[in-house]
């Protein structure tokens, strides 16, 4: 459970850019796609060990099944932001 709620707010932080005070972007585009990339592959990670978990019954299948519905949930956040944004990029 702290896994998956650590894994959201560190994916959830991560699409908002820290700015200055004068509005400058701190993170670079690339920077941003790295931690985004990043955010996925710990998704990804965290769903296969709840995976990994149901099988071998250490986990209920209702909690489990509502943990990957969350995590499917965020992912796909996560690559709306990233398609929504990566037009941007290249109009800059």
């Amino acid at each position: 459970m702290n896994k998956i709620i650590l894994t959201i707010g560190i994916a959830s932080s991560l699409l908002v850019s820290p700015a200055k005070k004068d509005g400058t972007v701190v993170y670079s585009v690339e920077s941003n796609e790295y931690l985004l990339s990043e955010a996925l592959g710990n998704i990804q990670d965290v769903k296969e060990w709840i995976a990994w978990d149901l099988y071998n019954n250490r986990l209920n299948s209702t909690i489990a099944n509502s943990y990957l519905e969350h995590l499917n949930q965020a992912e796909d956040l996560i690559i709306k932001f990233e398609t929504n944004n990566i037009q941007t990029k290249y109009n800059r």
